[in-house]
């Protein structure tokens, strides 16, 4: 199911990650712009987005895209040398050059601001983890589709992730199709392999991963389902999906993702989890929101009826909900 669905996609997210690994090889602090919400956005988000979404349109014209970007202050007389400088990186491969020019990047970017559908749309991050990409560290491009309010497929590509199984040059792409298990597809190689989560069973073992943005989460919490698990390690921060790329392959046992306390009605965007979240659970593991709710994508851009995130392996979930429970948290 779904073959030509996941082929485009995995071309599409391919063409994107070796322009924006470019990009962060030559990234400099001007090719950044910061939004109305003071959150940053490069060339690299709006490249990455233009070429995926023409990619998607062309392949499948009556499916909405719903992406995180538009072109809206890329149009701006202020970032007209950000413009020129993603004009440059889409030159550089023919084919890109071909689908998106100079004439249609504001169109093809503006190609993801379609609105959720209730039978089927996809849905991307063109860069999850943008500080993460400005420090020169881990980010991911997150592609997913989602039918009848349930994501069916999910590409994450990690050009800096090194794992078994990536490449030691172009990094990782990770796909799940449901129902036919999560693979990683080394890219020299163009061979997939499948992967599964860690079978380790006793929690001070285990392996914890968060948010590196201390603003994303309720971090003295977290640390205390750490201490009460007895585990050895402190959590490790990450920036974006990569965190359910390390649980999906083995490398982590435990996300969880507490809402900061500061900002309390904050809910989640779907662009942000989607993917990941059919990876990990094709792979073994389970997704939940901190009280144990399925992640729901039937109800517009973000998870409104859900609170915080939670992925782990099988054999530690239920003892993490309970803790959460003891802890005196409830849902709003």
């Amino acid at each position: 199911m779904l073959e030509k669905e996941l082929e485009i996609g995995k071309k599409a997210v391919i063409k994107a990650m070796r322009i924006t690994a470019a990009v962060q090889r030559s990234l400099s602090k001007k090719d950044a712009i910061t939004k109305a919400d003071r959150s940053p956005v490069t060339i690299a988000d709006f490249a990455s987005q233009a070429v995926i979404c023409r990619i998607l349109k062309n392949a499948f014209p009556g499916l909405p895209i719903v992406a995180e970007e538009n072109s809206d202050v890329l149009k701006k007389p202020e970032n007209e040398a950000i413009l020129r400088r993603i004009l440059q990186y889409l030159e550089r491969d023919d084919d890109i050059n071909k689908i998106v020019k100079e004439d249609n990047l504001f169109e093809s970017i503006d190609l993801g601001c379609g609105v959720p559908d209730d039978k089927i749309f996809w849905t991307l991050d063109p860069i999850d983890g943008t500080k993460g990409f400005l420090r020169g560290e881990q980010y991911a491009i997150a592609l997913a589709l989602i039918v009848k309010g349930t994501v069916q497929l999910g590409i994450l590509g990690c050009p800096n992730l090194r794992i078994e199984g990536s490449s030691p040059d172009l990094g990782c792409l990770i796909f799940a199709v449901r129902g036919e298990g999560a693979r990683i597809l080394n890219l020299d190689k163009n061979e997939a392999e499948k992967i599964r989560v860690s079978s380790i069973s006793q929690p001070e073992k285990m392996r914890f991963v968060q948010s590196y943005e201390s603003a994303h989460g309720n971090l003295d919490l977290q640390l205390e389902i750490v201490r009460i698990l007895e585990m050895d390690r402190d959590p490790v921060q990450v920036d974006s999906q990569v965190k359910y790329g390390f649980v999906s392959a083995g490398n982590a046992e435990i996300y969880l993702r507490i809402p900061n306390p500061k900002t309390p009605d904050y809910k989640e965007k779907i662009w942000d989890h989607a993917a990941g979240s059919i990876i990990v659970e094709e792979a073994g593991g389970r997704v939940s929101d901190i009280f144990g709710k399925k992640l729901d994508f039937s109800v517009g851009k973000t998870l409104r009826n859900n609170t915080g995130i939670f992925v782990s392996i099988p054999s530690v979930h239920k003892r993490i909900l309970e803790i959460i429970e003891n802890l005196g948290l409830k849902s709003r």
